[in-house]
């Protein structure tokens, strides 16, 4: 008979605004494809679940103190960890969650230190490289209905609400998965019921410029464009993450109330190798607790000094924008990943799962980290 396979699901020790647990309705489902579930005090309450909202679905679960969720066969975060906490998980366990090998070299390397294999919530993929575990809808919509809000803050004279300015000019750098949801977001300012009012009172809307990276190259049409650009969307995946798609010199000729959202969430990395930037140059790195910032905010002091910051405008950055709206995140995320979960329980273990099995066999192993190869 297989042994019973034990799940630790931990909070998130992240900044305050991050409250995503998976809901009780995920966690029973695991109960009942036959896994022992141990969460962490307080699991949920972020969004309002108590202890008994998980206990009357799911009555085997376990609740511990958060080192003990680490402890298990299989960690399950959306967040990757703390290094303090990875270090505490066995080795030859199993750690799943939104780990991004391709742009994360320090924390490949860590894993692999410890021994531990991973499962990447965001490499598992189907055979045509269609990302089964996202929610990049929310990632434009929230991203976009964040800098709608900074923009309508700043505007200048008629104002952002007046039948007499001119058409808002959005700028789209990425045409690909979340580009295409900023395209739909960014004509509505990423909020139906302000662009209903707004277009009942005679309002002009939104027009928005699509580029990719033949256009973005070439400076002189770039500075044309961003002279007149009012939001300036970052939505790329680069194929050299060292290299801005946008320096910092450039954003110069942008208005003093352009708002710059960036939707990628690149990482600033100047000491390892490769380096890694951000494809807007030089704006902050926000989270769920602060992702607006003025041009005189603190935070670009603390963008890492070989990234140049003299040219700022309105920065709008979030290191995970489905985190904005909690709950509908994860009634999303947990629809997503059900099946990954039961196929690796059913199969009594990552050990057992066939990278050349049947669908989400082989998607699973696409994305362990221990077939995962940085130069492929």
């Amino acid at each position: 008979m297989n042994q019973t396979l034990t799940i630790g699901l931990p909070r998130i020790h992240a900044e305050a605004g991050e409250k995503r647990d998976f809901l009780p309705e995920f966690v029973a489902g695991l109960e009942k494809n036959g896994a022992q579930v141990i969460l962490e005090y307080g699991y949920g309450s972020g969004m309002g679940f108590s202890e008994s909202d998980y206990l009357s679905l799911a009555p085997s679960v376990v609740f511990a103190p958060c080192p003990e969720t680490f402890r298990q066969d299989y960690v399950l975060v959306t967040r990757c960890p703390r290094d303090e906490d990875l270090c505490i998980m066995r080795p030859n366990a199993c750690l799943i969650s939104m780990l991004h090998f391709p742009t994360r070299p320090q924390r490949v390397n860590l894993l692999r230190s410890l021994e531990i294999e991973a499962i990447s919530l965001d490499s598992i993929k189907d055979d045509n490289g269609r990302r089964l575990v996202e929610n990049l809808q929310a990632v434009a919509w929230n991203g976009i209905e964040a800098a709608f809000e900074t923009l309508r803050s700043v505007f200048p004279s008629p104002g952002f609400e007046s039948p007499d300015r001119r058409p808002i000019r959005i700028t789209l750098l990425g045409a690909g998965a979340v580009g295409i949801h900023v395209l739909r977001a960014a004509i509505c300012y990423g909020n139906y019921a302000l662009w209903h009012e707004l277009a009942s009172r005679g309002v002009p809307g939104a027009l928005v410029t699509a580029l990719e990276y033949d256009t973005t190259r070439i400076k002189w049409i770039m500075m044309s464009i961003l002279s007149e650009t009012d939001v300036l969307v970052d939505a790329t995946q680069r194929l050299d993450p060292g290299l801005p798609v946008i320096p910092n010199e450039w954003i110069a000729v942008m208005p003093q109330h352009a708002v710059l959202l960036d939707l990628s969430v690149d990482p600033y990395a100047c000491d390892g190798d490769p380096v890694y930037v951000k494809g807007i140059e030089g704006i902050p790195q926000g989270n769920l607790d602060q992702y607006m910032f003025a041009p005189d905010d603190p935070a670009y002091e603390a963008v890492p000094s070989c990234v140049p910051t003299t040219h700022r405008r309105y920065a709008v950055s979030c290191y995970s924008w489905p985190g904005v709206h909690p709950k509908e995140c994860m009634e999303i995320y947990g629809s997503q990943i059900r099946p990954i979960m039961r196929n690796i329980i059913e199969r009594g273990g990552i050990q057992n799962i066939k990278p050349n099995g049947r669908y989400f066999e082989r998607a699973i192993g696409r994305a362990m980290l221990s077939r995962w190869n940085a130069d492929v």
